[in-house]
């Protein structure tokens, strides 16, 4: 009897993990049309990109520089780290000389504010930016040239409170970081686009990109009432969405520089995602136990081994699994260069689901080298 129960209980979901499946391919269909169809209009109002910096990431200088590189008419770059020998320092003094012509502050940031030192940044930043338009991504985000256009064009609607962007991991070498990579490409992504395509709207926001008036900002609050939000970028894109304002998608793909993770980095870097989630909609986090459909599938197999229905429903798993993956890799992010690394798939998704168990046992997560445990969507020391 308890093997029967493990077989249904098994095959109940891995077939919902096949229709999610189904949902995310029709959802990364919806947005490739509707991105075919977008064109950039005349829309481009002077822009402050702020940045704020902890540290030197992978490709750091690189992914900087590209900022500085925006096909846009008028736009500044105010960078904010809390430490004047912090290493980024010296990359940003290299980008002043190397562009004389764009607006670029650096600016010292030694006040906190709260537990989550990147809104202590912010905070301080904020007043020396001159523009009605703001724009914030994370510190190893790199863009197109035609990045900020894209980014700010929703924005010409009234309605549009926030404007956040989709973006592809771009992996390092290591083992760690290409599973981090596979993650992005085929769960994060995919379910981002899903949720919003059944929903008919987005109401959170990505670090990619947070574009958003001020008076968006003021609709909110401020940052202030973030100072101890772990997920800050999802704080800002939900209270925008609560305030009665739309958050929309833009045109255009980031690429998040990856760093050389290892296997236990790419779990602890998992672990303080989910547990991140989790506080923010437990019930949407618990409901992603559906969405496995690689492992369940698995269980059925090992439940009813000499059945053929349990191959079935498993091989049918693998090969939707790998179309998710493959139709996000090359027609969403258009990322072929992380097609070799698509073996390690069933690997990861089977390690998503040991993540997702593990969340439950704790409420700790390492953030920056510090731990911390989340509360409420909120940071305090451990």
């Amino acid at each position: 009897m308890p093997i029967l129960v493990l077989h249904l209980v098994s095959t109940a979901g891995a077939v919902c993990g096949l229709l999610y499946c189904c949902g995310c391919l029709w959802s990364a269909a919806a947005f490739h049309f509707r991105r075919r169809q977008a064109r950039p209009g005349q829309f481009a109002p002077p822009v402050s990109i702020l940045k704020p910096l902890c540290g030197i990431d992978p490709q750091g200088y690189e992914s900087l520089r590209s900022h500085c590189l925006q096909d846009y008419p008028n736009f500044e770059i105010i960078f904010g780290v809390r430490d004047p020998d912090d290493p980024v320092v010296p990359a940003v003094e290299r980008l002043i000389r190397e562009f004389p012509s764009v607006s670029i502050k650096l600016l010292m940031c030694p006040r906190t504010s709260g537990m989550n030192l990147k809104v202590s940044n912010l905070l301080q930043m904020l007043p020396a930016a001159r523009y009605e338009y703001l724009l914030i991504n994370d510190s190893d985000i790199r863009v197109e040239q035609d990045y900020l256009r894209r980014a700010i064009a929703p924005l010409e609607d009234p309605h549009v409170g926030m404007v956040t962007c989709l973006f592809k991991g771009v992996a390092a070498g290591t083992l760690g970081s290409k599973l981090e990579a596979i993650s992005i490409a085929a769960d994060f992504i995919p379910g981002v686009l899903c949720a919003t395509q059944l929903k008919g709207q987005l109401d959170f926001a990505m670090g990619s990109t947070l574009a958003f008036r001020r008076s968006t900002l003021d609709a909110i609050g401020g940052l202030e009432p973030l100072s101890d939000h772990l997920a800050d970028d999802y704080e800002m894109g939900n209270r925008t969405f609560k305030a009665g304002l739309e958050v929309k998608l833009a045109d255009c793909i980031a690429e998040h520089c990856l760093p050389n993770y290892s296997f236990a980095q790419f779990f602890e870097h998992q672990l303080r995602w989910v547990r991140t989630v989790r506080s923010a909609r437990p019930r949407g986090y618990a409901g992603l136990i559906l969405t496995f459909a690689i492992p369940w599938s698995l269980v059925g197999v090992f439940a009813a081994p000499g059945a053929a229905w349990p191959w079935i429903v498993f091989s049918a798993a693998v090969v939707l699994r790998f179309a998710v993956a493959l139709v996000f890799e090359m027609f969403i992010l258009d990322y072929r260069s992380g097609l070799r690394d698509l073996w390690l798939l069933p690997i990861r998704d089977c390690l998503a689901l040991v993540i997702w168990i593990w969340c439950y046992l704790g409420r700790t997560v390492i953030w920056r080298g510090k731990k911390f445990e989340v509360a409420n969507g909120k940071l305090r020391p451990a």
